[in-house]
């Protein structure tokens, strides 16, 4: 059914914290929306039965005695859902409010279960160029109207003040497309209970899939894992139909969750991943002024790093890459040993790609010099720092830091507290691995990254 006919409820919680398993809500707002037109509003406080946390009745003006007066969630469940039953579920980063919803009325034993449509995902789709999609971003970009901010009736009714001038903005259709696109509800397999992905956070981390044996169909990494997993059951793959149970690790942060998922997946050998299987035969160039050689994966450490030009997977690729190399310079691959040894030129010299220091017509000093030149641009980046280093991430959601720990690009480990990082560091045995080393230079080439020097 096209979302302008579509029976919408536009819902709005305000919760006693972020975890749907303990927490509870203290407030909820519905907008009942018909033929894309507002026909009913109801709201009401909810007695958690619970503190209400200081910075949450800061944050919110819901005060302890407010709610304190508040019917109980079980005694507003029939009518709640009732007033939702056969429509679309609208909210501002919808997996927030629909998995709260979904323990509250668990919990007052029914069940309920509906299509969503999250606000937030819609306004990246329509408005792809803007950088903010949180509430307060729409309110200020589309001039919406919201009388009191983290209160449950003006926020829903500010989601739909946004849908309306969307929908004027984009028009009927295309409005209606993105809607479709974003709405569309993943396909389970008929043994995996939704409640084992909601109850999975929306936050960095690990997730690992399994069907009945002992070893993961596949690990993968998000910086949203809730909202990553469902995405495998929107665009199924052959394998996600045998899923029948998932485990998940959180970490602080996005560079955590990629360094975990290259360990296990090394560790687990999932049937179904690719990027990140052992590698074959790790190799790169060492060039002593004279001589070009390709070193292998045991002779490449966080000592003789710095010395290798390029890192590849294969021998095969590196070849490749020194052909191209050689291309760009003239370089002749003859003499430097890894060409065919025949008399004379060799058939790059006479096919035009090769300055002929084979024939004779080049001094072999000058076409070493150009062979460094060529190496210079594979050379691989060098530690910037002066000793091993501390890399932080802060999930303010569990007040919670992790430390990953770092020396000339190899991964120690992480840590939780110093004790932790003293003992990484005696310990250490840099081991170098190239995944480890693509995760670590592009995370440290970003801005904003919070990095501590760590005593040698």
């Amino acid at each position: 059914m096209p979302l302008f006919d579509a029976p919408l409820a536009i819902v709005d919680v305000e919760t006693t914290g972020s975890d749907p398993a303990s927490d509870r809500i203290s407030e909820i707002a519905l907008l009942e929306i018909d033929g894309f037109a507002l026909t009913r509003q109801w709201s009401t406080l909810v007695n958690p039965g619970r503190a209400v946390p200081g910075a949450i009745q800061a944050l919110t003006g819901i005060t302890q005695s407010m709610v304190d007066r508040a019917p109980r969630f079980a005694d507003i469940a029939g009518e709640l859902h009732t007033r939702l039953e056969g429509r679309v579920f609208v909210a501002h980063n919808v997996r927030f409010d629909y998995g709260f919803l979904r323990r509250e009325f668990e919990r007052a034993g029914i069940k309920y279960q509906a299509k969503t449509l999250c606000s937030v995902r819609l306004s990246r789709r329509l408005y792809p160029d803007e950088e903010g999609h949180d509430l307060d971003s729409l309110i200020v970009r589309h001039g919406l109207t919201c009388g009191a901010r983290h209160r449950a009736a003006p926020d829903a009714v500010a989601v739909w003040q946004f849908l309306r001038i969307a929908a004027a903005e984009h028009g009927e259709d295309i409005f209606a497309v993105a809607a479709r696109q974003v709405a569309k509800q993943p396909t389970l397999p008929p043994h995996l209970e939704r409640g084992a992905i909601d109850a999975i956070p929306d936050a960095p981390g690990v997730y690992m899939f399994y069907d009945d044996g002992a070893a993961p169909l596949y690990v993968g990494k998000s910086r949203a894992m809730r909202s990553r997993v469902l995405q495998h059951f929107i665009a199924t793959a052959s394998w996600t139909p045998r899923v029948r149970r998932i485990e998940w690790q959180r970490t602080a942060g996005e560079l955590g969750a990629l360094l975990r998922e290259a360990e296990m997946v090394k560790a687990l050998d999932p049937v179904y991943n690719r990027q990140l299987r052992r590698p074959g035969k790790l190799c790169g160039f060492a060039f002593d002024g004279t001589r070009l050689r390709l070193a292998g994966g045991d002779e490449i450490d966080a000592e003789t790093l710095p010395f290798v030009y390029g890192l590849w997977r294969s021998r095969a690729a590196a070849m490749q890459a020194l052909r191209t190399a050689a291309d760009e310079h003239r370089l002749c691959l003859q003499t430097l040993g890894f060409d065919v040894k025949k008399q004379g030129s060799c058939l790059r010299h006479q096919m035009g790609r090769c300055s002929g220091v084979c024939a004779g017509k080049e001094n072999i000093h000058v076409h070493h010099a150009r062979v460094a030149t060529a190496l210079a641009r594979l050379k691989s980046a060098d530690w910037p720092h002066r000793g091993p280093l501390g890399v932080v991430e802060h999930d303010r959601g569990r007040d919670a830091t992790e430390v990953h720990v770092l020396d000339r690009w190899c991964y120690l480990g992480t840590a939780t507290c110093d004790a932790e990082v003293a003992e990484l560091l005696e310990a250490r045995r840099p081991r170098f691995d190239y995944d480890h080393y693509r995760i670590l230079s592009r995370h440290l080439g970003k801005r904003g990254v919070r990095v501590v020097p760590l005593a040698a």
